[in-house]
């Protein structure tokens, strides 16, 4: 399968160690078989930090996921919004993964999320809300281990 990263600089060696914060799934290195996503990524993180490029870079995703530690979530988004909102708060239940798969909180999606979070909407009306939006996807790689075994650098690109 071939993946995305957005950026503002080509990775050909990804690695978990400059994750930052926690995102979505925890800290790691995020990847998206939406090209249009990584592009969507690669620019906001141009703008947000001055830059004149927004690049992706593109992977070749093995299948075999043998000894790896493997979370994805169901269509269903029940376990999928309390753990988005647990990683968000700090929480560190992602580090039990190698490598965590599902829907990606975009703005539109994060904002119902928060809505979840903070109490204003339970959890049914905030499913409802996601349910309408796009399904993009998102594959974090918590570990160097899943991303030794499961990356290869194809290219990259600037968009």
């Amino acid at each position: 399968m071939i993946v995305y990263h957005g950026s503002v600089l080509a990775v050909d060696k990804p690695d978990t160690v400059h994750s930052y914060r926690p995102l979505d799934f925890g800290k790691g290195f995020y990847v998206t078989s939406v090209r249009e996503q990584a592009e969507r990524w690669a620019r906001r993180k141009a703008d947000l930090l001055g830059k004149d490029r927004a690049i992706i870079s593109v992977y070749e995703m093995k299948e075999n996921v043998d000894g790896l530690s493997v979370k994805s979530f169901d269509p269903d988004l029940m376990e999928w919004i309390d753990f988005v909102c647990d990683c968000r708060d700090g929480g560190t239940d992602y580090q039990k993964y190698d490598l965590i798969c599902g829907k990606v909180a975009d703005d539109r999606v994060f904002r119902v999320v928060d809505m979840y979070h903070t109490g204003i909407w339970d959890k049914e009306r905030a499913l409802r809300e996601i349910r309408v939006y796009p399904v993009y996807d998102q594959i974090a790689f918590i570990t160097q281990k899943a991303i030794e075994q499961l990356l290869v650098f194809q290219s990259f690109q600037e968009v």
